[in-house]
């Protein structure tokens, strides 16, 4: 057991000093040089930057050359280069401009504390379409995937063609590897992204520095949705016998069973002849009757019998006999008689008011 008193920290911050050129003051022994190839898209993007790639390599001592007839770059070192990892870096940043990565993400690979990683994806998947698909998911809609990733590996990525380019510092290119080989291999990146932020939010307490994270990271498990398809028949294997299974038959052996072999030629055709005959008679008598089914009628439903009236209702004689004589009283289109003594009270009042 180790005091924690007696182990070194690293203090937050600390950065490990520059190489300079007191570091090596007589230079480098031999010159090295790197050559990479470029596709023909990506001549007219290096004309214009040329010159500001040979100015950024110029402050390391390194030369470069841009070569269009070959298509191709190439880096040097001279006798003023004192860095011997250098030309390391100067190999990277022509590397990165082959694959469609811009310059102004590129130079970022002179800084010390910065390296690049190329994932090779093409090979990883069989089929194309498939291939397509994941790298798609690897971007994400509108390539909100891929600005996720970025935000929280501190990572420049480009997705281009079978390959993946990644920049920034070291601990969010092993993640970025990470994610990107679970993907072609069918892992949806949500998942590695989950587990990124859950590990950013862990870091910023002091406390659990120094303890394990499993207990708070997610744990996702496989669900295969679709399950296998049982065949219709299925091979049920016999029990094992040392013994062979007997020989089948022959024709002549089933002939010799029944006795037909002895009969004569004319015998044997006219059996044959009164078979087919058998089975013609059953083939027209079921025909018949499936055509004889529709002359057959329908079942009849049972008439159900109506019910009587019933006459013994009651009848208010008295009630008859008043509507009569109230009918009889009344004119045809004269008013009744409470209304003709309303009236002409009306008419005296307004008489005597007159």
């Amino acid at each position: 057991a180790v005091d924690e008193s007696e182990l070194l920290t690293v203090p937050d911050g600390w950065k490990e000093p520059a190489f300079t050129r007191e570091d090596n003051p007589k230079g480098l022994l031999e010159e090295s040089s790197f050559a990479t190839l470029f596709p023909k898209y990506r001549e007219a993007y290096l004309k214009e930057c040329w010159p500001l790639v040979q100015k950024a390599l110029g402050e390391h001592y390194v030369n470069a050359a841009l070569d269009l007839i070959e298509g191709s770059m190439t880096v040097t070192t001279t006798k003023k280069t004192f860095d011997p990892y250098a030309i390391i870096r100067a190999r990277d940043l022509i590397k990165l401009l082959a694959r469609s990565v811009p310059f102004e993400q590129v130079f970022r690979i002179l800084q010390d504390d910065v390296a690049c990683d190329i994932i090779k994806i093409g090979s990883l998947v069989r089929k194309r379409e498939t291939f397509i698909k994941r790298r798609a998911r690897l971007l994400g809609p509108k390539g909100s995937t891929l600005k996720a990733l970025e935000l929280l590996t501190n990572c420049y990525i480009m997705v281009q063609g079978n390959t993946v380019s990644a920049l920034g510092p070291f601990s969010g290119l092993k993640e970025v590897r990470k994610v990107v080989l679970d993907t072609m291999k069918n892992i949806h990146p949500i998942y590695n992204i989950k587990t990124l932020m859950i590990k950013r939010e862990l870091a910023k307490d002091p406390e659990l520095r120094t303890q394990s994270w499993e207990r708070f990271l997610p744990k996702f498990k496989r669900k295969n949705l679709k399950k296998r398809k049982e065949p219709k028949k299925k091979n049920t294997k016999k029990e094992y016998t040392p013994f062979p299974p007997p020989q089948p038959e022959s024709q002549i052996d089933k002939e010799l069973a029944s006795g037909e072999y002895f009969l004569k030629e004319r015998q044997k055709k006219r059996k044959q002849m009164e078979e087919i005959k058998a089975k013609q008679a059953d083939a027209i008598k079921r025909r018949q009757e499936e055509r004889n089914k529709a002359f057959i009628p329908p079942k009849e439903k049972p008439v159900e019998k109506t019910k009587k009236a019933s006459t013994e209702k009651k009848i208010d004689i008295e009630a008859i006999k008043e509507k009569v004589k109230n009918a009889k009283k009344k004119k045809l289109g004269a008013l009744p008689e409470e209304e003709v003594k309303l009236k002409m009270a009306a008419d005296e009042k307004k008489k005597k008011k007159k």
